[in-house]
């Protein structure tokens, strides 16, 4: 009997140690530092988009641009809601959605003293 309770003791022990070391942050969506947008048929040069430079040095929160995501720890790509071509849903195209988001985002940063890039081939570089 007693070497049955053992056996039970370590059995739960070790069950216990393993649900333990999950980590439900490791589950989450982390996103990728870098993202390169590139909207098709676009004339300039796909914009280089830093996710740390973003969250980090400019400390946005994800819900600043992930507006409609309904689970913020886990954001979609913007081009779930927003189209290339076609407008759906009163969301508008990605194009017009990242231009109006940055630029005012951008514009707003430097009344505050933080520089952000203004100029359109100061994003879309070469």
């Amino acid at each position: 009997m007693r070497q049955k309770s053992l056996i039970c003791i370590i059995f739960f022990s070790i069950l216990l140690s393993f649900l333990l070391s999950l980590n439900p942050a490791a589950a989450e969506k982390k996103p990728p530092d870098v993202v390169t947008i590139k909207l098709e048929g676009a004339k300039l040069p796909p914009v280089i988009f830093s996710h740390p430079t973003h969250t980090e040095k400019a400390k946005l929160d994800c819900v600043t641009c992930h507006h409609k995501d309904t689970n913020p720890k886990e954001p979609e790509s913007c081009l779930k809601c927003h189209p290339l071509k076609e407008a759906k849903d009163n969301a508008p195209l990605a194009k017009d959605a990242f231009h109006k988001k940055c630029q005012t985002c951008h514009k707003d940063s430097l009344s505050k003293g933080i520089t952000a890039p203004t100029k359109c081939n100061e994003c879309h570089k070469k």
